[in-house]
C-alpha cells in the first residue's frame, strides 16, 4: 500500500503503445500489470479501442495506453481504429513502439515510422519475441532500425515470458515527470466492468472460430443483474452474415456453449463471483460500416 500520499519522487504519466497488429502489445501490458485486463488473440486487429491500463508502484504512476494495432483500414470500424491510435501519439509523456521481430520489416513499419518523425515525444522501440528469434538476426534488427530514428532507448524483450520487462520499467520510470497519482492505487483500467465482460466473450469467440467471422464481430452486455448467489450476465454476439452466426453457434449449439464456458471462468475471476452467463447471437447487416451500429458498441463518438 502506498498511503494517502506518494512520496516526493514518485514519478506519473501517460504512455501509449503502438505497432502493426499482433505485435504483442496486449501480451504486453497484461504481464506489465501482472493480470488480465486485455484480450489476446493471434488474430491481428484484436484490439479495437484506445483502453487505459493502470500500474501503480511505489516509484510511480504509469498509464499504458492500449491501442488498435495500425493497419490500412477497410471499413468505418477500421477508420476509427487506426485514427484511435495515431492520435494517441500527441496525449502521451512517452511512446512505446512496439516491433514483432519475427515479421518483415515492410509498408506497415513505414507508415509508423513517419508518423513517429513528425512527433517530438520520446520514442522507445520494444522488439517484442526475441524467444523466437536467433541472436545475430536480433541483433540485425537492433541495428537496422537504429538508423531510421533516434530512439530514446531500444529494448528486446518477450512479452510472452516476461524477459527484460524490469529493464522497460526502469526506463519508462526514469523518463516519466514527478506527478501525482492519477487513479486510486487498486484501479487497474479505466474500462467500466462491462466492457472487459464483453471483450472476454469476445476473445474466446477469437479463439473458437474460423478466420472469417472474427473481424465480423461484436459483443454487447445488454444486462448484469446481482443476485443472491450469483451474477447473471446477458450478452449478444453481433456478426454481419448469417452464415457467421451459424458459425458461432455451431452444430447443437456446441461452439456457443464452449464460448460461453470459457468467457464464464474469466469473468468469474474478474468479478470474484459465481456468474450466470447468457450468450445469444444476431445478425446486423455491415454493422462496420454504419455509425449507428458503430456508436452503440463504443467505437466510435463520430456523428
Amino acid at each position: 500500500m502506498l498511503g494517502s500520499k506518494p512520496n516526493e519522487e514518485f514519478r506519473s504519466g501517460f504512455v501509449t503503445v503502438i505497432g502493426r497488429p499482433n505485435a504483442g502489445k496486449s501480451t504486453l501490458l497484461n504481464q506489465l500489470l501482472g493480470q488480465k485486463i486485455l484480450i489476446m488473440s493471434d488474430k491481428p486487429q484484436t484490439t479495437r479501442n484506445k483502453i487505459h491500463c493502470i500500474l501503480t508502484e511505489e516509484r510511480g504512476q504509469v498509464i499504458f495506453l492500449d491501442t488498435p494495432g495500425i493497419h490500412k483500414p477497410k471499413h468505418k470500424l477500421g477508420e476509427f481504429m487506426v485514427d484511435s491510435a495515431l492520435e494517441s501519439l500527441r496525449e502521451v509523456d512517452l511512446i512505446l513502439y512496439m516491433v514483432d521481430v519475427t515479421a518483415e520489416f515492410g509498408p506497415g513499419e513505414e507508415y509508423i515510422l513517419e508518423n513517429l518523425k513528425q512527433i517530438k515525444t520520446p520514442c522507445i522501440l520494444v522488439l517484442n519475441k526475441i524467444d523466437l528469434i536467433e541472436k545475430d538476426k536480433l541483433l540485425k534488427k537492433i541495428k537496422d532500425f537504429s538508423a531510421l530514428k533516434d530512439f530514446l532507448a531500444i529494448i528486446p524483450l518477450s512479452a510472452k515470458t516476461g524477459e527484460n520487462k524490469e529493464e522497460l520499467l526502469k526506463i519508462i520510470f526514469k523518463e516519466l515527470p514527478k506527478g501525482p497519482m492519477y487513479y486510486p492505487e487498486d484501479e487497474v483500467t479505466d474500462q467500466p466492468e462491462r466492457f472487459i465482460m464483453a471483450e472476454l466473450v469476445r476473445e474466446k469467440v477469437l479463439q473458437l472460430t474460423r478466420d472469417e467471422v472474427p473481424h465480423s464481430i461484436a459483443v454487447l452486455v445488454e444486462s448484469v443483474e446481482e443476485k443472491k448467489t450469483l451474477v447473471k450476465v446477458r450478452a449478444v454476439i453481433v456478426v454481419e452474415r448469417d452464415s457467421q452466426k451459424g458459425i458461432i453457434i455451431g452444430h447443437e449449439g456446441k461452439v456457443l456453449k464452449e464460448i460461453g464456458s470459457l468467457a464464464r471462468q474469466d469473468i468469474e475471476k474478474l468479478l470474484g463471483s459465481k456468474v450466470f452467463l447468457e450468450l445469444f447471437v444476431k445478425v446486423e447487416k455491415d454493422w462496420r460500416n454504419r455509425g449507428r451500429s458503430l456508436r452503440e458498441f463504443g467505437y466510435t463518438n463520430r456523428s
